[in-house]
């Protein structure tokens, strides 16, 4: 299947989700990423680089939220997320493989904190931003 465009966004400010909403053979279904997840797989050249080899490995992102969403055309949204990351543009077919995609990138992430030794948790004491 091809990506869809979604029918509804909605971000979950306490769970820290982003709620998609598609209309799949005229069933409405809902899926849901975490900001966390939509942060570390953001698909800017400050987190992927231009190369897989400058990819760069986000970590202390366990708090991260969204701050804004905006719409970009009709392909994809832009993503401010609360530590002031905001650049790379989330198509919707990018949007849509992190979810076919979530459980397997999600253990990937996990392997690769574990691998360099690093922490979902931030350092410091996390500071609530509005």
């Amino acid at each position: 299947m091809s990506a869809p465009m979604p029918t509804g966004v909605h971000y979950h400010q306490r769970s820290r989700e982003l709620a998609l909403t598609y209309d799949i053979n005229g069933e409405s279904q809902s899926f849901r990423l975490g900001a966390e997840m939509l942060r570390v797989y953001s698909p800017s050249a400050e987190v992927r680089g231009h190369s897989p080899e400058q990819a760069v490995l986000q970590t202390g992102m366990k708090y991260v939220g969204l701050k804004n969403i905006t719409p970009v055309g009709n392909y994809a949204l832009k993503l401010h997320f609360d530590d002031g990351h905001d650049s790379g543009l989330y198509t919707y077919a990018y949007l849509w493989e992190m979810i076919e995609n979530r459980e397997l990138w999600w253990d990937d992430y996990l392997h690769e904190l574990k691998k360099a030794n690093a922490s979902r948790e931030p350092l410091g004491i996390p500071l609530q931003r509005h």
